[in-house]
């Protein structure tokens, strides 16, 4: 199986998956490197942020393949962001598709997928600011843009459950990942997938 663990800033993912999870079968957070500007080229920035979710996914399969379980710090399907960048006004259409032809593309190479089990905790505005406070060893650089997008990401795996209820679960279990069997889930990866997915976002 392969897992996200998702959420805004302040969630308490890394902290979850440092509790319930062997280091081994962890796929951390990419850097994003020197990406090109997404106002003055949007291909360009969507090509270099598809590259960076295809080498998670495929860090993702690699250590499912040799443990049998991969859990992913944030999701390696990260269109959520760009989307719901465009949904709160923060870019612009013409780069949220951008973004949006790059990634339906490694899903046309089957190079990026859906995970089988995301785990998704969105707390209150107030509950991030809280433990953002409380931990003054982390930057956490655009806290406040992030806070921002917290109703579009719920909004984006509201589409997954849709799509496929048996995915998601509303929160980081204090008994670590749940013991659940895979079953007959629908595909990870492929154009008709994807396209299932967006066809069930809320329009803008």
């Amino acid at each position: 199986m392969i897992i996200v663990v998702e959420g805004p800033s302040a969630a308490g993912k890394s902290t979850w998956i440092a509790a319930h999870c062997q280091p081994a079968t962890v796929i951390g957070e990419a850097p994003g490197g020197l990406a090109p500007d997404a106002v003055a080229d949007p291909d360009g920035a969507a090509a270099h942020w598809a590259a960076i979710s295809a080498a998670r996914w495929h860090a993702a399969s690699q250590a499912e393949q040799h443990a049998g379980l991969a859990v992913c710090d944030t999701d390696p399907l990260k269109l959520h962001y760009a989307w719901s960048l465009w949904r709160t006004g923060h870019t612009s259409r013409r780069q949220w598709h951008a973004e949006l032809t790059a990634t339906r593309q490694l899903f046309a190479q089957h190079r990026l997928g859906i995970a089988d089990l995301i785990l998704v905790e969105v707390p209150d505005p107030a509950t991030l600011a809280a433990r953002r406070n409380a931990d003054p060893t982390r930057r956490r650089r655009n806290f406040h843009l992030h806070a921002q997008l917290a109703g579009p990401l719920r909004d984006w795996y509201h589409a997954v459950e849709v799509l496929d209820p048996s995915r998601v679960r509303w929160e980081l279990p204090a008994t670590g990942i749940p013991d659940i069997t895979p079953g007959s889930r629908r595909e990870r990866t492929g154009t008709d997938a994807f396209d299932s997915l967006i066809s069930h976002l809320p329009a803008r």
